[in-house]
Order: C-alpha cells, then sequence, then structure tokens
C-alpha cells in the first residue's frame, strides 16, 4: 500500500490533543518534553489543560500542532514499527508543514518548535489588529472563482487566495477592507463567505515583515535532507533539497496553500507525473485534512491518528 503521512495546521487544535498518546508511549511524551524544553516553559499544560483561547493563540497552537503530529509519529515507530520512511511522501497544511519536517528527520524538534514559535509571533505582528482579515469561501466556489473575487475585492485593498483548501472551500486573505470588499463580491455571485476568527491575514502579502523574520530564523536552522520527500505548499511538488526547503519555508509565509493540488498530485497515477498515494494517513490533532482529502482525491483512503487504538488499528492494517 502507498501512503503518505500529512500533518495538520492551525484549526485543529483541541484542549487535551495528544495526552493518551503521552500516557501510553515514552517516545510520545519524550516529545512534549522536548518542546517545553526548547521553549523554556510548560506549552503541555496549555495542550492538556487549556484554555482553548490561550492554546489557540498563533504563537502556541503552533508548535503545539507540531507536538502532537510529532508524538503520534514517534508512538507509531516506538510502539509499532511503523517508521516515516514507509511512506511515499509527507506534506504538512501551512505550520503543518514543519511538523512534516520535523518528522521526516530535515528540522529536529527543538528547532521545529522554536522555529514556529517565532513564526506565531512574526506573524502576529506583521499586520496590527484590526488591520487584516481573512475569509472562507464555501459552496459553489474553485479557486479560479475565488481569484475572480479577491480580484473584485482588491480595488478596495490587498486581498488575495490563501488556501486552496479543495473545491468548495477556498480562503481568502487581506487588509480588511479588502475582504471586506470581496465577502460583497462573493455574495453577489452567490457564494457564501465566512470571516474567520483570526488574528492576522495569514499568507498574504501582508505577512512580508514575517516572511524576513523568518528568512533571518531559517538561515540560522539546521535543515537535514528529510528521510522522504516533503511535498512542499507553495509548489505542490516534492522537495528533499534542504536549501529549497528553507527558500519554501519563507515563501509560504506569504504564499498559497496549495493544499488541493498537494494532494491531487500525491493521489495521481505515476503515469501523470504523481505520487500514486492510495491511502493519506493524518497524523496528530483532528480529522480536517482527511474531510479534504475525500474532498480532493474521492478514490483516496484516509486514516487519523489522533489516538493510540488508532495507531494500532493503522500498524495492523500494514502487516
Amino acid at each position: 500500500m502507498s501512503f503518505a503521512f500529512i500533518f495538520p495546521g492551525q484549526g485543529s487544535q483541541a484542549v487535551g490533543m495528544g495526552k493518551e498518546l503521552a500516557e501510553a508511549f515514552p517516545a510520545a511524551k519524550a516529545v512534549f518534553d522536548e518542546v517545553d524544553a526548547a521553549l523554556g516553559e510548560k506549552l503541555s499544560d496549555q495542550i492538556w489543560g487549556g484554555p482553548i483561547e490561550t492554546l489557540t493563540l498563533t504563537a502556541n497552537a503552533q508548535p503545539a500542532l507540531m507536538a502532537v503530529s510529532l508524538a503520534a509519529a514517534r508512538a507509531l515507530e516506538s510502539g509499532f514499527g511503523v517508521k516515516i520512511s514507509q511512506a511515499a511522501f509527507v506534506a504538512g497544511h501551512s505550520l503543518g508543514e514543519y511538523s512534516a519536517l520535523a518528522a521526516a528527520g530535515a528540522l529536529s524538534v527543538t528547532d521545529a518548535a522554536r522555529l514556529l514559535r517565532k513564526r506565531g509571533e512574526a506573524m502576529q505582528a506583521a499586520a496590527p489588529a484590526g488591520t487584516g482579515a481573512m475569509a472562507a469561501l464555501i459552496g459553489k466556489v474553485d479557486v479560479e472563482v475565488a481569484e475572480a473575487i479577491a480580484a473584485e475585492g482588491s480595488a478596495a485593498g490587498v486581498v488575495v487566495v490563501a488556501n486552496d483548501n479543495n473545491n468548495g472551500n477556498v480562503v481568502i486573505s487581506g487588509s480588511k477592507a479588502g475582504v471586506e470588499a470581496a465577502i460583497a463580491a462573493a455574495k453577489a455571485k452567490g457564494v457564501k463567505a465566512i470571516p474567520l476568527p483570526v488574528s492576522a491575514p495569514f499568507h498574504s502579502p501582508l505577512m512580508a515583515p514575517a516572511a524576513e523574520a523568518m528568512r533571518a530564523a531559517l538561515a540560522l536552522a539546521a535543515v537535514n535532507a528529510p528521510v522522504v520527500p516533503v511535498v512542499a505548499n507553495v509548489t505542490a511538488r516534492p522537495v528533499s533539497d534542504p536549501t529549497e526547503i528553507k527558500k519554501l519555508l519563507v515563501e509560504q509565509v506569504t504564499g498559497r496553500v496549495r493544499w488541493r493540488e498537494c494532494v491531487q498530485w500525491m493521489a495521481g497515477a505515476s503515469e501523470q507525473g504523481g505520487g500514486g498515494v492510495a491511502t493519506f494517513v493524518e497524523t496528530g490533532a483532528g480529522k480536517q485534512l482527511s474531510g479534504m482529502v475525500k474532498r480532493n482525491a474521492p478514490e483516496a483512503a484516509t486514516v487519523a491518528l489522533n489516538v493510540p487504538a488508532d495507531l494500532e488499528a493503522f500498524a495492523k492494517s500494514l502487516a
């Protein structure tokens, strides 16, 4: 069976996530300990005890979700002998790309935690509160329709397609005025537009200061070649070269998350230039990516690894 490990992004966080893994597997608990040490605080207390308002803050949610993803990956290997290297590819949604890189050995857990804390703080600082916004376009919408809606909104201010999740779910991001105008344009086209409760306009040109901060931080980080190729958000194609990985992580801050294309490329038959992945294994918190996979590659199977029983069932399926 050809499979890919995929790692969730912001929005998947929940108080208590990963606690059962840490209690059941010493290797999982060690990941949370390493993240706590890297950040100089007990982030694990927030992850398991909340409150959700504190956990959802960008600077906390990003390293927290990575910690849970890596805990699941380490538990799968230590408890059931299933290694990341058995996958055809790894990929992650936005911050999940750092989880994918850490799981594949390109980043240490310590560096991933510190980079994500920096990323969260830099993204928050890039746009003063109230100046940016994001909105989800839902229903009869694909990326081309979303681009047209963003273009109409851009008359009022910066607005771009930020996340191409799947047909029927495309996120726009930019200045408050631009996004509000785009929401009005969407409604005029019969497309449902839902403002998102986010603290900054992620994956838009307004994140340029954060991109520069990450360029400086990544220049000091050790990045190795991953044990399996990482399908990058901004290109929807696999990357293994450490220099290119750093470059794409900087571009990702302001660039589009091409998740639909990532999944479709991984699921595509090899003669079409794709990976031919039959099963997508969502590793960490929640099942948001599994839902997107089913809409992007209906023929593919999905598995979510959230609790110990999930890991055991997946390992048995490979036997």
